[in-house]
């Protein structure tokens, strides 16, 4: 398969940006269990996850985007052989839930005759408008081509993390500045319109450490080197383990003065226009999650009014390619019916919740209802300055990174976790019946206090933590 990598799996690997795991332990009556049941691996079509509502597949295709067709095939394969819940993860990965053993040969053979070719290896992300968005700076896709093909022909091969991820950014609209990477390359230009990549480590494009600017043909190199000082550590090492101050001394200085993209970066939801003559439109299904019936009756609706390509983006979203202009209102509008999320101001865009239980056997609380409530009573808090998390438990598989409120299950009620992830110090604890009446009293908490002018975000920040923690101990 395309950039196949042989990557050692080590079963203690802490988890890592982005992957669904379940605890480590045999919680599910299996003797032996497989690695992506284990708490640092991800699931896959050769290594499905155990979790509550049956067997969870991830699946990455190694394309750019999916025909119509071939989405089509993707979903009836997951109303044939699984529970038809299909969720778009925070980095744009398919899930498919509710899989048997018994049924993973069929799925597996549906997706390999639809032509999906699931990538493997090290996972390399490029922004999903790389090629067809006019202001990027640089083609991230060929030069994460050239990567994958300079790490398959390692010798011998390097023993990775297996959640190692790297992000290789050419610019542009819609970037992946939120997600999380071990490496990370963006295209800059320096101050003579150089072209450049700037190279850094361990976290998103705001809190890496920057290493180097690398021109394009010392970029492949480079990369190579940060992973091999990797594979030196160890097999779990992560790119926050590598020496920043070391690495400096053996790559270019960076530049004083360098700019990395054309102008602000825009939502995945709504209409992304690509110059004057084309537009993406953006979708997410409901809370990340939709139904295979549904889906398969949009994608009729999708391919009558034109749509050419489906690529999968960020914060769980769906780009719809090659839609004419004269199709988008009508597309919108059926696409809202089918259960997606239409506008980039949509409230429920900033409200993201796991699986929950039910679906998953870690989750301690039903997350979407929860997110259907925040919508119901707090929704002051969605105004788009700020993301909610609802995560059933600690690990935060639905965002990873930090967000400003988080709600994370535990066995007692919920711990909330103020501008930090599902792992941070909470700020409170509130009891098992009582979060949709602290929601309440955090929406009320706005209302009063909220000036003109001013951000649900910036509101709870000039309050403090200590103000939010009472409020919610009062609801």
């Amino acid at each position: 398969m395309k950039g196949s990598l042989m990557v050692a799996v080590d079963k203690r690997t802490i988890e890592g940006p982005g992957c669904f795991s379940q605890e480590e332990g045999g919680g599910h009556g299996v003797a032996a269990p497989s690695p992506s049941m284990v708490r640092g691996a991800c699931p896959s079509l050769s290594a499905p996850m155990q979790t509550g509502d049956g067997l969870l597949v991830r699946l990455r295709p190694s394309t750019p985007g999916l025909t119509v067709s071939q989405f089509r095939a993707l979903a009836e394969a997951a109303g044939k052989h699984g529970n038809s819940l299909i969720e778009i993860t925070a980095r744009g990965n398919f899930q498919l839930r509710g899989m048997t053993a018994q049924s993973m040969a069929g799925l597996a053979a549906d997706i390999d005759r639809a032509g999906i070719v699931p990538e493997s290896g090290v996972a390399i992300e490029v922004p999903p408008l790389d090629g067809v968005d006019p202001s990027q700076i640089a083609d991230a896709r060929a030069l994460a081509d050239r990567l994958r093909r300079a790490i398959d022909a390692l010798d011998p091969k390097p023993r990775l993390a297996a959640k190692l991820a790297i992000i290789v950014d050419g610019g542009g609209q819609l970037t992946l500045d939120e997600l999380s990477a071990d490496i990370r390359l963006k295209a800059i230009r320096s101050s003579d319109d150089t072209g450049l990549w700037a190279l850094a480590i361990a976290g998103t494009d705001a809190t890496a450490t920057p290493l180097a600017a690398l021109p394009g043909g010392q970029v492949v190199a480079g990369v190579v080197t940060l992973l091999k000082a990797l594979a030196e550590i160890g097999p779990r090492a992560r790119g926050r383990d590598l020496d920043a101050a070391s690495l400096r001394a053996r790559f270019p200085a960076l530049p004083n003065h360098a700019r990395s993209a054309i102008g602000p970066a825009v939502s995945p939801v709504g209409l992304i226009r690509l110059g004057d003559r084309r537009c993406v439109v953006g979708l997410r299904p409901s809370f990340g999650q939709i139904h295979a019936r549904d889906l398969i009756r949009f994608l009729a609706l999708a391919e009558a009014a034109g749509v050419s390509e489906i690529r999968t983006g960020p914060e769980h979203s769906l780009l719809l390619l090659g839609l004419p202009r004269e199709r988008i209102e009508s597309i919108l509008a059926a696409a809202a019916a089918c259960g997606f999320q239409t506008r980039a101001d949509d409230p429920a865009n900033y409200a993201i919740p796991c699986a929950g239980a039910g679906a998953c056997a870690s989750a301690h609380y039903a997350t979407r209802q929860a997110a259907a409530d925040l919508l119901e009573v707090g929704s002051g808090l969605l105004d788009g300055s700020l993301r909610v998390h609802l995560s059933g438990c600690i690990k935060g598989c639905a965002h990873p990174s930090a967000a400003m409120l988080t709600i994370v299950g535990a066995a007692t009620g919920y711990a909330i976790v103020v501008n930090g992830s599902s792992s941070s110090e909470p700020v409170a604890y509130i009891g098992k019946e009582k979060l949709k009446s602290a929601l309440s009293r955090l929406g009320e908490l706005l209302r009063n206090n909220k000036a003109a002018g001013e951000s649900a975000r910036q509101c709870l920040k000039r309050l403090g933590r200590d103000a939010i923690a009472t409020a919610l101990r009062q609801g």
